[in-house]
């Protein structure tokens, strides 16, 4: 029988409407029957991600518009309790825990094109008190986890990026540098809490790993995360714009100096050998620092576009320097699990750096999470474990 549900729904753009970021409305919705293949489940805890900011912002695209709907749910990050499986559904059963797991459509070799409660038709996310989706959405929690639910939130999106993003980075350096020649890697880290958890996994892999920060409540993290902080505030003008840079000279003088304290910083962070590993989940404002902080054979990495997504290198220094520049896209399944699988065994976890909200407070905590306010990880309650 069709079941109901309360959600915070998206919008498309309205007549009249400004700039600013778009408030999410309450209502109810009435679920449709599980088909054989799906399952009906209930979110308990929920993470924001930068894919729902963005969704907000409308920046780069209206996702009402591009999928062409009324309205929609957003979140693919959280853990949810399964509550009826449809006949075909092998894997899951009523009462188990499991994580979102964000590829809805993927390309023939199991790579994400579409993400579910983003950009992919037809789907809906975590802001709802239940939900229907398909089998290849779901991810199993270990059974009796040992873990507490609001960081397996937080790890379902952040982390399975991170996993993911940094196999194929840290293998692609080690096809030009062996372990035996640099055994211990320098990784440094533009970006929030993807970055964060890429860097604590290339900690325990035995890299040097720095992660770069304004907010004192996140260094703070990183520190306790096992990783080196770097305070941005000395280098804020480091925000480059290509048109500002050639018509405006003051700009142009305080980027420079901005760069060039930045990259001082990091010839004494890493004794004048530069960055082997370079995790930039910001884009178009920083990279050019990045790639000029990269040592020889190093490799930029990013899953995001945070800040930009045009960005320019010279491909002649790039080959000279044997840069390579690694972009991945969420993860493939089998990722997922082995991800899940480490996480559990070696506590490799996001530490979750702020009181976990309540559903009725998601709208002004999207406006904060939208403004940069508060830590790497935002979680929320949506039903009782």
């Amino acid at each position: 029988m069709p079941h109901s549900a309360t959600a915070w729904f998206l919008y498309p753009r309205r007549p009249g409407e400004t700039d600013e970021a778009a408030t999410l409305e309450r209502d109810t919705l009435t679920l449709r029957d599980i088909a054989p293949h799906e399952a009906l489940v209930e979110p308990l805890y929920g993470c924001w991600g930068g894919n729902m900011t963005h969704a907000l912002q409308r920046d780069p695209v209206d996702i009402c518009k591009l999928r062409r709907e009324a309205r929609v749910v957003l979140g693919n990050a959280a853990v949810v309790r399964v509550l009826e499986v449809g006949q075909a559904l092998t894997g899951f059963r009523p009462g188990q825990l499991a994580m979102l797991f964000a590829a809805s459509e993927v390309d023939r070799f199991g790579y994400m094109e579409k993400a579910l409660a983003y950009d992919a038709p037809g789907t809906m996310g975590c802001l709802a008190t239940r939900m229907v989706v398909r089998a290849h959405e779901l991810l199993a929690l270990p059974h009796g986890t040992r873990h507490e639910l609001p960081r397996w939130a937080a790890f379902s999106g952040s982390s399975i990026t991170a996993w993911a993003n940094w196999e194929l980075a840290y293998g692609t350096f080690r096809l030009q540098v062996a372990a035996a020649e640099l055994p211990v890697p320098i990784v440094f880290g533009w970006g929030g809490g993807t970055t964060l958890a890429e860097l604590d996994l290339a900690r325990r892999q035995g890299c040097r790993t720095f992660q770069i920060s304004s907010s004192e409540q996140r260094l703070e993290l990183i520190r306790q995360s096992g990783i080196t902080p770097v305070n941005r505030r000395p280098f804020l003008d480091l925000s480059f714009d290509e048109s500002s840079f050639v018509t405006q000279p003051e700009k142009r003088r305080a980027y420079a100096a901005a760069e060039a304290r930045f990259l001082r910083e990091v010839d004494e962070l890493t004794g004048s050998a530069g960055v082997n590993i370079f995790i930039d989940y910001i884009g178009t404002p920083v990279v050019r620092a990045t790639i000029k902080a990269l040592a020889r054979e190093g490799v930029l990495a990013t899953a995001g576009w945070r800040e930009g997504m045009a960005v320019s290198h010279l491909r002649s220094v790039a080959c000279i320097e044997r840069h390579q520049h690694i972009h991945t896209h969420y993860a493939r399944y089998a990722q997922g699990e082995a991800a899940v699988a480490y996480a559990e065994r070696d506590g490799w976890l996001p530490l979750v750096d702020a009181p976990v909200h309540d559903f009725d407070e998601i709208p002004e905590m999207a406006r904060r999470c939208a403004a940069g306010e508060g830590g790497f990880y935002t979680v929320f309650r949506v039903n009782p474990e």
